[in-house]
């Protein structure tokens, strides 16, 4: 059993499990584990996984369209080391800073492998939260940034030999997109954060709100990374659309707002495609590009990529 199948198992008991994080009282509280083989290859300095960790769950907040106030981390290795440790923690404090929160702290424990859970907490706005399940026929599917970014991060750490780690790790520090979500958070019928890439991001959200999705290849915008590790236009959108774990937003807006609230958005915000009339048929030709079935692949616990 993958992870989206084990979601579903769970839905009768816990309800309101689906979404990016949690409500409760106004308060939105998420949590996220990662662990060096899956989500640290070789070369990523604990400073990045500090920051990468926690900018996670902060990622999440964003996607509900709330602030985001705090958040907390489980440090794990087989051995602490201090300047591993400092490190991990300057990182976490700096992602807290750059969307307004505050790093408070967490737990120290052993474990077999460096492993990390993080958890991040922030607060709905007047708006209101913004879940999975609102996204309606003729509203315009956009995205904020660009994709591809985590992708060429990886290309670059397996090759390491060409001494470019520091930039692979830059490229592994995105920043949260609180403020594109605070943005959207009065505008956006449905929204989501892409941590499983943009195709599976596409099929969740249709899944949710019972819809269709038909979107354009050309229309993603892709990270200038992904130029220099990508061979040829398959490759590049193969990157862009099914790796994963951009933590950008993917959001279903209605057509009269793109415009304006575009201009809201920090980190841009792109038009790619359509929401239309869910299939009857098959849920796998819910969601196209360029009218052709886009595959239900990227990243989930329990497969393979």
């Amino acid at each position: 059993m993958n992870e989206r199948d084990a979601l579903r198992a769970l839905a009768a008991d816990l309800p309101h499990a689906g979404d990016d994080a949690a409500v409760v009282d106004g308060t939105v509280i998420t949590t996220d584990m990662l662990h060096e083989r899956t989500d640290f290859p070789a070369g990523t300095t604990r400073y990045t996984a500090g920051w990468r960790a926690v900018g996670a769950s902060l990622s999440d907040v964003a996607a509900m369209g709330a602030t985001a106030r705090a958040a907390v981390a489980v440090y794990a290795d087989e051995a602490f080391d201090r300047d591993e440790l400092t490190r991990f923690v300057a990182g976490a404090v700096d992602v807290c800073e750059a969307v307004d929160a505050e790093y408070v702290g967490g737990d120290l424990d052993e474990h077999v492998e460096f492993t990390t859970a993080t958890t991040a907490v922030g607060g709905i706005t007047d708006a209101g939260a913004v879940t999975r399940d609102g996204a309606r026929p003729g509203d315009a599917l956009c995205v904020t940034g660009e994709w591809g970014r985590s992708a060429a991060a990886l290309r670059i750490f397996k090759n390491d030999g060409e001494g470019e780690t520091e930039r692979a790790n830059e490229l592994f520090r995105f920043t949260p997109r609180v403020a594109d979500g605070l943005a959207l958070a009065s505008h956006a019928t449905a929204m989501m954060d892409s941590s499983d890439g943009l195709a599976r991001s596409c099929h969740q959200l249709a899944e949710a709100s019972e819809v269709g999705i038909e979107i354009e290849r050309d229309a993603v915008p892709v990270h200038p990374a992904v130029e220099g590790v990508a061979e040829g236009s398959t490759e590049r959108f193969e990157l862009a659309a099914h790796f994963g774990e951009d933590f950008e937003l993917l959001c279903a807006v209605p057509e009269e707002d793109v415009s304006g609230v575009s201009e809201a958005c920090p980190a841009g915000l792109t038009r790619i495609g359509t929401v239309v009339e869910g299939s009857d048929g098959d849920a796998a030709a819910r969601v196209t590009a360029d009218g052709d079935p886009l595959p239900d692949r990227g990243f989930t616990h329990g497969t393979n990529k």
